[in-house]
């Protein structure tokens, strides 16, 4: 089994590059998609975030009111370690689950956004990193997704530097360019990390 750590920063591209790793064959673990999960109605995970923060933090319908916890923990460290000490066991505990249950010469891709700002790197045989341009981020943030300029620029300010993820990269994607100069790259890695993995390194 190969573990590889993929990150990157909002708007470089990482869920594309997932994307196509998973069509190839790895086993894709998603954080952010875990981190959801555990959090669903009647889930431990929504108890202790209730018991932390109140009911306020619940939809009439009794599911997490995500911008309305947002709010709270945004700017506020101490709310937000209590809240990442209520989710991150959780995520860990189910992320070690599914990698338990991938095959022996699986490549094993965990999709993580904070990788190198939570300090993980060491936890993975490599660490791939999407790269862009923060030129080609903050356009891909406003004209694809919508985001007002200024939010975007507060999103990428939060996150690694370009400069400290590519310190910690074990391969590096570039990803400045059009769709269909990420695909021969990602293919390209794709086969080196099969390979990799079947002869048990």
């Amino acid at each position: 089994m190969l573990k590889l750590g993929l990150t990157g920063g909002i708007g470089a591209g990482k869920s594309e590059v997932s994307r196509l790793l998973s069509g190839y064959g790895a086993v894709l673990i998603d954080s952010d998609r875990i981190a959801r999960e555990v959090v669903e109605p009647g889930t431990p995970g929504l108890a202790a975030v209730v018991a932390e923060f109140g009911p306020g933090v619940l939809t009439a319908d009794g599911r997490l009111d995500r911008p309305g916890l947002g709010a709270i923990v945004f700017g506020d460290p101490e709310r937000l370690r209590a809240l990442n000490a209520i989710v991150h066991p959780l995520v860990r505990a189910r992320s070690a689950e599914l990698e338990a249950a991938a095959g022996p010469d699986s490549v094993v891709v965990h999709d993580v956004p904070l990788l190198v700002e939570n300090g993980m790197t060491g936890l993975y045989d490599l660490v791939v990193v999407v790269d862009a341009s923060p030129e080609t981020q903050l356009d891909r943030l406003s004209r694809l997704r919508g985001m007002p300029e200024p939010e975007a620029r507060n999103r990428m300010a939060a996150q690694a530097t370009r400069e400290e993820r590519r310190a910690a990269a074990d391969v590096i994607i570039d990803n400045d360019g059009p769709l269909e100069d990420l695909e021969p790259q990602v293919r390209a890695v794709w086969e080196r990390l099969a390979e990799r993995a079947a002869a048990g390194r």
